[in-house]
Protein backbone atom coordinates (compact mmCIF):
# COMPACT_ATOMS: atom_id res chain seq x y z
CA UNK A 1 0.00 0.00 0.00
CA UNK A 2 1.35 3.61 -1.49
CA UNK A 3 0.02 6.50 0.62
CA UNK A 4 0.03 10.20 -1.41
CA UNK A 5 1.88 13.06 0.38
CA UNK A 6 -1.67 14.23 0.98
CA UNK A 7 -2.28 11.08 2.39
CA UNK A 8 0.41 11.06 4.78
CA UNK A 9 0.25 14.81 6.16
CA UNK A 10 -3.50 13.84 6.98
CA UNK A 11 -2.48 10.70 9.57
CA UNK A 12 0.67 12.69 10.42
CA UNK A 13 -2.10 15.56 12.18
CA UNK A 14 -4.19 12.98 13.44
CA UNK A 15 -1.04 10.87 15.36
CA UNK A 16 0.31 13.81 16.53
CA UNK A 17 -1.86 13.90 19.65
CA UNK A 18 -1.37 9.99 20.48
CA UNK A 19 0.60 8.64 23.07
CA UNK A 20 3.30 5.85 22.12
CA UNK A 21 0.88 1.90 22.21
CA UNK A 22 4.06 0.06 21.91
CA UNK A 23 7.72 0.23 23.30
CA UNK A 24 10.82 -1.84 22.14
CA UNK A 25 13.33 -2.61 24.83
CA UNK A 26 16.38 -4.43 25.10
CA UNK A 27 14.86 -7.45 23.99
CA UNK A 28 14.31 -5.90 20.09
CA UNK A 29 11.83 -7.16 17.95
CA UNK A 30 10.13 -10.76 19.60
CA UNK A 31 7.01 -12.58 18.74
CA UNK A 32 5.32 -10.58 21.30
CA UNK A 33 5.96 -7.85 20.50
CA UNK A 34 4.84 -7.99 16.60
CA UNK A 35 1.40 -10.10 18.25
CA UNK A 36 1.32 -6.50 20.25
CA UNK A 37 1.62 -4.46 16.96
CA UNK A 38 -0.46 -6.53 14.99
CA UNK A 39 -3.29 -5.98 17.28
CA UNK A 40 -3.14 -2.47 18.35
CA UNK A 41 -2.97 -1.56 14.78
CA UNK A 42 -6.21 -3.97 13.87
CA UNK A 43 -7.86 -1.68 16.80
CA UNK A 44 -6.32 1.68 16.20
CA UNK A 45 -5.17 1.89 12.86
CA UNK A 46 -2.86 4.46 13.56
CA UNK A 47 -0.21 3.98 16.06
CA UNK A 48 2.75 5.26 17.97
CA UNK A 49 5.94 2.96 18.33
CA UNK A 50 8.87 3.78 20.58
CA UNK A 51 12.22 2.89 19.77
CA UNK A 52 14.93 2.52 22.42
CA UNK A 53 18.00 2.91 20.53
CA UNK A 54 20.21 5.10 19.84
CA UNK A 55 22.28 3.65 16.18
CA UNK A 56 20.17 4.91 13.47
CA UNK A 57 21.32 2.06 11.50
CA UNK A 58 20.02 -0.07 13.96
CA UNK A 59 16.58 1.50 14.33
CA UNK A 60 16.30 1.89 10.55
CA UNK A 61 16.41 -1.74 10.45
CA UNK A 62 13.84 -2.48 13.10
CA UNK A 63 11.74 -0.20 11.76
CA UNK A 64 12.01 -1.59 8.15
CA UNK A 65 11.26 -5.08 9.73
CA UNK A 66 8.30 -3.97 11.55
CA UNK A 67 7.20 -2.70 8.26
CA UNK A 68 7.31 -6.01 6.95
CA UNK A 69 6.01 -8.37 9.17
CA UNK A 70 2.89 -6.44 10.13
CA UNK A 71 2.10 -5.24 6.51
CA UNK A 72 1.62 -1.65 7.64
CA UNK A 73 2.75 1.42 6.03
CA UNK A 74 5.38 3.44 7.89
CA UNK A 75 4.01 7.30 7.92
CA UNK A 76 6.93 8.85 9.46
CA UNK A 77 9.64 8.46 12.23
CA UNK A 78 10.61 11.45 14.30
CA UNK A 79 13.75 10.74 16.71
CA UNK A 80 12.73 7.39 18.65
CA UNK A 81 9.14 7.35 17.68
CA UNK A 82 7.50 5.71 14.44
CA UNK A 83 3.98 5.98 13.17
CA UNK A 84 2.45 3.03 11.67
CA UNK A 85 -1.07 2.82 9.51
CA UNK A 86 -2.79 -0.09 8.41
CA UNK A 87 -6.03 -0.40 7.27
CA UNK A 88 -8.43 -2.30 9.42
CA UNK A 89 -11.63 -4.71 8.68
CA UNK A 90 -13.66 -1.70 9.67
CA UNK A 91 -12.45 1.20 8.22
CA UNK A 92 -11.83 3.66 11.19
CA UNK A 93 -9.91 6.63 9.35
CA UNK A 94 -11.28 7.58 6.25
CA UNK A 95 -7.77 9.12 4.22
CA UNK A 96 -8.06 12.38 1.55
CA UNK A 97 -7.71 11.45 -2.27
Amino acid sequence: MNLSTKQKQHLKGLAHPLKPVVMLGNNGLTEGVLAELDQALEHHELIKVKIATEDRETKALIVAAIVRETSAVEVQVIGKTLVLYRPSKEKKISLPR
